[in-house]
């Protein structure tokens, strides 16, 4: 399982290799091989008698930060999604990215964006989950800005970037809250504790980060507004990130804590009314777009919302029905941006204003346009998956189980009123898509270029999609059992069987669906009567202007901010900075009683020891004094090595050895680069100047002197010391004990330190090469 999840991730290290050959065959082959390996071995636990299977990996065991898998009907199902439509998608960007794109990078960013979603599906320890989540948001911004010299792009993975980051440190609160109270950092185990944490005084507080980081994730109302600006990224990552993979990261967030949280009145009060909010809001405006992938953009709004609703519903029929839109809504909405992508590539615009009648010129994709946006619609037909679960989830909205008194018994009355309008409107957005694009007079003198049928390859991913949508509408039973039904399962906490047909009777959701279907029919036929309605609501009301806003105003004060006190002085930034370490530690000292001067157990000092002290200190004078770069330089050395001679003083052989070398190092380096140091001049300061240099120096030397007197004085707690002493031979291999600390105690401390330096040594090769040409120019 580890080996499946990152496949994508070695496979992404060779795609930069492998791009060279792009001329000869398109990238996009060699990258179609990786989620449909993954596919294969993850449909292997397909079946009736599955059950979760766990897998543990040791990364930090010392922190109980071990990688750990669990593999239930939930994450199985996702799973399937992520890298069954991944093959689909890579198929179909073969032939929409020509090969004079920079595939490599489109294919990396892929690749990257895919293993994370694996990595937060199958994650069961919360802090391995977060790290792929933050993956998910760092490659989907790379994937949104791919073509990043359109401004519009910039500004779409930006946008992105922040609110879902933003999501994200919430998510990461709700997690830290979850470790302290359960000791555990397993998910599972934490289901186990649910009462330790509902009963919780921090359980709000907990609830609100949780639900934070999932809606910004999954586009829920107000947070939605990035979705439709990341529509500027090429439609494989409209159709993968989109559809079926990133914007449902949040619905398995929520899936996923549902059997802990869904008892609390609260999660049923947050979760339904964001996600009805959602859908209405989503289908709403999706009518009010012009452009294919706009509309599709809120229409996938709109159906999250649909789902996030179902799971604050909690009933088993409300979950059942949640667990099959997933994979409903995946299959019409990731051959629909397909569509909108091929239509785009054909006729050379996405502007609905501008297209019609192209049944004619483009007969197959029409074809396929037809079968998912009216299941999208949830027109009652049996070959259509999108009815089944619509009209589940209708039967989930009048039959909740929650009080009929309050504020509950009032969201209880209304929901199935959202659900009918909020329906209504997706019946609208689906005829607006279909019959707008495909249907009507023919603009061909408005289109960049004249419209014709895709090739083959552009095919053959949206119709494997819409057979899917034929195959579960018509035999909807070959998916629920073998892992609709674990998926429900693992969504609810205990077993559900849910049996699915077309025909249950004139029933409640039946008429609900017939109201949709007629006044959906007589809303989309007049839409350009009621279409001004629009300049009402929202008029110029706009959560974008409000993000806008807000963006705008914070560069503002903090370039406001920031010109108080950069005005290019390194001097004045030392100061600042070193002023701000001294008041903030000498408070924190203070506060903490750490002003404490205890003499017991301290080395007599010796005249050697006094005597090497005075010479490090006056060379410490001299370096400032001198106006000799070699004269600094080697008076600098001194002092180094002056302490080097104290350790010996002292008996630390060890630390004195680290220090010669070190201290060499030092020495050597400074004369390498002796001929780029600036010279050394005096300085015309004012006697202000002067004197506040002077105060910040004796006040750092003073609070590092308090700093080493507080750390032997103050005994908060036993020392560390002894400890390395002890197992510096049997765990580290070695009788240094320093060298062990820094290589094995310390030693991914260590890695981190010299990844830091090689970054830092690229950067400034890099800005080297870039001054180097600029003056060749």
């Amino acid at each position: 399982m580890l080996v499946a999840v990152l496949l994508p991730f070695i496979i992404a290290m060779i795609i930069p290799f492998l791009s060279k050959w792009k001329h000869t065959i398109h990238t996009g082959y060699f990258v179609t091989i990786v989620p449909v390996i993954v596919f294969i071995y993850f449909a292997r636990y397909l079946g009736h008698g599955f059950e979760p299977v766990s897998r543990e990996y040791a990364w930090i065991p010392s922190l109980d930060m071990n990688i750990l898998f669990y593999l239930d009907g939930l994450s199985l199902l996702f799973v399937l999604l992520i890298s069954g439509i991944g093959a689909l998608v890579a198929f179909y960007s073969i032939y929409y990215l020509h090969k004079s794109e920079q595939l490599g990078h489109f294919y990396v960013y892929f690749l990257i964006f895919m293993g994370s979603m694996l990595g937060v599906v199958l994650s069961d320890n919360v802090f391995v989950l977060y790290t792929f989540w933050e993956f998910t948001s760092l490659s989907s911004f790379l994937l949104i800005g791919y073509w990043n010299y359109k401004k519009e792009s910039r500004y779409g993975a930006l946008k992105s970037m922040l609110i879902t980051v933003f999501g994200g440190l919430s998510l990461l609160g709700a997690l830290v809250f979850m470790t302290v109270l359960t000791n555990t950092t397993s998910i599972q185990e934490m289901i186990n504790q649910q009462q330790l944490i509902l009963n919780s005084d921090f359980f709000p507080l907990i609830l609100c980060l949780l639900l934070l980081g999932a809606f910004t994730k999954s586009a829920q109302f107000p947070f939605h507004i990035w979705l439709p600006d990341a529509m500027e990224a090429p439609t494989p990552v409209s159709a993968y990130l989109h559809s079926a993979t990133m914007v449902k990261a949040g619905i398995y967030l929520v899936a996923r804590y549902s059997p802990m949280l869904s008892s609390n009145d609260w999660f049923f009060i947050i979760v339904s009314t964001m996600g009805i909010i959602t859908l209405c809001w989503g289908s709403y405006m999706a009518v009010r777009q012009t452009d294919l992938k706009a509309i599709l953009a809120f229409s996938t709004i709109s159906q999250l919302g649909m789902i996030m609703a179902m799971l604050g519903f909690g009933t088993k029929v409300a979950v059942f029905a949640a667990v099959f839109h997933i994979l409903n809504h995946a299959t019409f909405k990731g051959s629909l941006f397909m569509v909108a992508g091929i239509v785009d590539h054909e006729a050379g615009t996405r502007d609905i204003r501008k297209l019609g009648g192209l049944m004619t010129f483009l007969p197959i994709t029409a074809t396929l346009a037809v079968f998912a946006s009216f299941s999208m619609a949830g027109v009652p037909l049996p070959f259509l998956n999108g009815f089944y679960s619509k009209e589940l989830f209708f039967d989930a909205a009048i039959h909740l189980e929650v009080t009929k008194e309050g504020f509950i018994g009032l969201l209880r009355t209304i929901l199935p009123y959202l659900a009918v309008f909020g329906s209504i409107f997706t019946f609208v957005y689906s005829m607006y898509f279909f019959f707008g694009t495909f249907r009507g007079t023919a603009k061909i003198d408005q289109l960049p270029k004249k419209p014709h049928e895709a090739p083959i390859g552009m095919l053959i991913s949206p119709l494997i999609l819409v057979l899917g949508v034929v195959i579960i509408g018509l035999f909807p039973h070959l998916v629920n059992e073998p892992f609709i039904a674990h998926a429900a399962s693992a969504v609810k906490g205990v077993e559900i069987e849910k049996h699915i047909k077309f025909w249950h009777g004139i029933t409640t959701p039946l008429i609900m669906s017939l109201a949709v279907l007629v006044f959906g029919t007589i809303l989309a036929l007049s839409r350009k009567i009621w279409q001004p309605v629009y300049n009402f609501v929202p008029g110029v009301l706009s959560m974008n202007k409000f993000y806008d806003g807000t963006v705008d105003r914070l560069e503002i004060y903090s370039e406001k901010v920031t010109k108080g006190y950069m005005n290019g002085s390194l001097s004045r930034y030392v100061r600042l900075i070193l002023a701000a370490i001294i008041v903030i530690t000498f408070a924190f000292m203070a506060i903490t009683g750490g002003f404490s001067v205890d003499t017991d157990h301290l080395s007599r000092v010796s005249l050697p020891a006094v005597f090497v002290a005075i010479m490090m200190v006056i060379a410490a004078v001299g370096t400032i004094i001198t106006n000799n770069r070699i004269t600094a330089i080697l008076i600098l050395g001194v002092v180094g090595y002056g302490l080097s001679m104290l350790f010996v003083l002292f008996r630390a052989p060890d630390l004195a050895l680290t220090q010669l070398i070190i201290e060499t190092v030092t020495v050597a380096l400074f004369l390498l680069v002796f001929y780029h140091l600036p010279k050394l001049r005096t300085k015309n300061e004012t006697a202000s100047t002067r004197t506040l240099n002077l105060v910040i120096s004796i006040g750092f030397g003073a609070l590092m002197t308090m700093i080493a007197i507080s750390s032997h004085s103050s005994k908060w707690f036993d020392s560390i010391s002894s400890y390395f002493i002890e197992k510096s031979h049997s765990l580290g291999g070695g009788d240094n004990v320093v060298n062990v600390i820094l290589v094995d105690f310390r030693g991914l401390d260590t890695l981190f330190e010299i990844v830091v330096l090689g970054i830092a040594a690229m950067a400034i090769f890099g800005l080297v090469r870039l001054r180097n040409r600029k003056e060749e120019d």
